[in-house]
């Protein structure tokens, strides 16, 4: 594709490097944003930046956030005895939509993945057993997709709370093995959270 502006083809490519954004599409959207004068593309570049300058990560469950504590944990009307752990944050949105769940969240920010160079130093690890601990946590769910990664991660967590008394469920089979929860639909995904079972560190 060749392009009579240079300043054009960077905007496209920049947009092209964005997930399921083609060169096309990416051609398409500049092209709609150059011809709108409702001051669309003024607003498109303030969001981006304050997403540089404002958005933070919740000091406690690592959930993106205006403020040091994000508005789920804030909130009084949330199960403060229940920790439901998610790989990231567009799991959090995902079980949010499907209002069926009414308590905290503890957002990883990924899984074990040894083959990846993914430990648990990686991730909100050790922060989550703070948590349980400081707050006397009575229910964690394991939210993670039905990976080999996410039930290996599972596992690690399940064995490390296994002295601290806690009760793990894991969230029914309804999201199949390999998906990822944020493709789940609403109703699948919420019946997966309901009906929630405890977790077995049996193997066998």
């Amino acid at each position: 594709m060749k392009y009579s502006s240079n300043v054009l083809e960077e905007a496209v490519l920049a947009l092209n490097a964005l997930p399921s954004i083609g060169k096309k599409t990416a051609l398409r959207l500049i092209l709609h944003i150059l011809n709108d004068d409702t001051g669309k593309a003024d607003k498109i570049v303030q969001s981006l930046e304050d997403l540089k300058t404002k958005l933070k990560t919740c000091s406690s469950c690592f959930n993106y956030s205006d403020k040091e504590t994000c508005g789920i944990c804030l909130s009084p009307e949330r199960l403060k005895s229940t920790i439901c752990v998610v790989e990231s944050v567009r799991d959090v949105m995902a079980i949010e939509d499907t209002d069926q769940y009414s308590g905290q969240y503890h957002v990883l920010g990924g899984v074990i993945s040894p083959l990846n160079g993914i430990g648990q130093e990686q991730l909100n690890m050790q922060a989550l057993f703070d948590r349980i601990k400081e707050h006397k946590i009575e229910e964690v769910i394991l939210a993670l997709s039905p990976t080999v990664d996410g039930d290996t991660t599972s596992y690690y967590i399940s064995k490390n709370l296994e002295a601290m008394h806690v009760k793990i469920s894991t969230i029914a089979r309804g999201v199949s093995f390999g998906g990822e929860l944020e493709y789940a639909d609403e109703i699948t995904l919420g019946r997966s959270i309901l009906a929630r079972t405890p977790y077995s560190l049996n193997t066998d």
